[in-house]
């Protein structure tokens, strides 16, 4: 087996910051590449002042996207910065940027001007709209593209407001999208052959989340809207509430509807013509709903999750955050992984969600201390001597 990864053999600039960027390349870091993540002198990713909380001073949301990375700090806006990021540049395999479209285009640093230089680099945008349309030039923000998605006009109770999802989902499917595309790119890149743009818009990503939403609409031409945790046209499948906690049933079919009955003790549910059908279960869901609520109240949640669960009956329940961070399941599956960081000490983190057999996912070092990595990447990758690299120290370039 494996230790270094399917992507071992690639690098990887990282010229992203704050959760979509650095989370695509946290993937490609968890798989093998060498990531180097490139971050303003005295500053860095934004995140890193982003709390609380923070652990001994490192910034709890900056720790959770960046392990597996090195750290260098270089100033872009000055000429000597952006010749040593060229000079990085020609080593590595891939770049990564979540620049608002223009900002790397003043640096001369947009696509067009990397790929004339390099042309086998593959070249990853993520933003919020893209590098094309009339909305190109806008900033992306995960709360802003929830709403212009039409996540946010499906999230939330039917009589109530728009809500955004808990996490920022929007820019984490960018970053997982990213991931696809580089990894398309590579595989279509012979050894003479060219790097391509990669494109990621948050809207795109997040509106191609809709699916089956979308295709009631196109179909109907209606406009689907809120039901809180219900489905549009599953019943029951939704939350209801037990005697001590928030139960969940999924009942995808007529099957599993009887099961279900037989299970909560009460079989004449399945043979009323109300609800003896899918299509007549999501016509008469009030009604189904309000019985299955006051019969579910008269047991605790596990009980009913433990019966329901030997009967086949797909059922959970809606854990916290801290329950879901010591689920047995995860840690069996390798997802409760420890690193060892210099500060901040043992950091918890949720591993790698991929299961590769031969190449697995590995974590092999903490997320980074700001430029942590510049002197052993400017000597060692780039060549200078360790009295070059104190001149730049001391000219702030790095």
């Amino acid at each position: 087996m494996s230790v270094n990864g399917p992507l071992a053999p690639y690098r990887v600039a990282d010229l992203t910051r704050v959760l979509a960027g650095p989370y695509c390349t946290m993937q490609l870091a968890d798989l093998g590449a060498e990531v180097i993540k490139i971050e303003a002198p005295g500053k860095g990713d934004d995140t890193r002042a982003w709390g609380p909380p923070f652990i001994h001073g490192e910034s709890a949301y900056f720790l959770s996207v960046n392990r597996n990375k090195k750290s260098i700090t270089l100033d872009l806006k000055s000429p000597r910065g952006q010749q040593l990021l060229w000079q990085l540049l020609e080593r590595c395999d891939v770049l990564v940027e979540n620049f608002r479209p223009g900002a790397l285009e003043r640096l001369g640093l947009d696509y067009e001007a990397v790929h004339r230089r390099l042309p086998r680099l593959v070249y990853c945008s993520i933003s919020g709209f893209g590098h094309t349309g009339p909305d190109h030039h806008l900033p992306g923000y995960d709360v802003l593209i929830q709403g212009e998605s039409g996540l946010m006009s499906l999230t939330g109770e039917a009589d109530g407001p728009p809500y955004k999802l808990g996490t920022s989902i929007s820019d984490l499917t960018a970053g997982m999208v990213a991931v696809q595309g580089i990894l398309a790119a590579l595989l279509v890149r012979s050894p003479e052959g060219q790097g391509q743009h990669v494109d990621i818009s948050m809207l795109d990503t997040s509106a191609a989340l809709l699916t089956y939403q979308a295709g009631i609409h196109f179909a109907t031409g209606q406009i689907p809207g809120r039901r809180g945790n219900a489905h549009p046209t599953i019943v029951p499948y939704s939350t209801y509430p037990s005697q001590n906690g928030t139960l969940i049933l999924a009942v995808g079919n007529d099957a599993l509807f009887v099961r279900l009955c037989q299970t909560i003790e009460h079989p004449a549910l399945a043979a009323d013509e109300r609800f003896s059908t899918a299509a007549a279960r999501v016509e008469h869901r009030e009604e189904l709903d309000r019985l299955l609520s006051q019969i579910l109240q008269t047991r605790p949640r596990d009980h009913w999750i433990q019966q329901l669960q030997q009967a086949g009956v797909p059922c959970g329940a809606v854990r916290d955050v801290a329950e879901v961070c010591a689920s047995p399941q995860l840690r069996a599956r390798g997802m409760l992984q420890q690193l060892q960081h210099p500060v901040a000490g043992v950091v918890h983190q949720l591993g790698s969600p991929l299961r590769l057999s031969e190449t697995p996912p590995s974590y092999r070092s903490p997320p980074p201390l700001l430029g942590q990595h510049t002197v052993e990447v400017l000597t060692n990758l780039l060549g200078l001597s360790p009295a070059e690299v104190q001149q730049l120290q001391a000219q702030r370039v790095v």
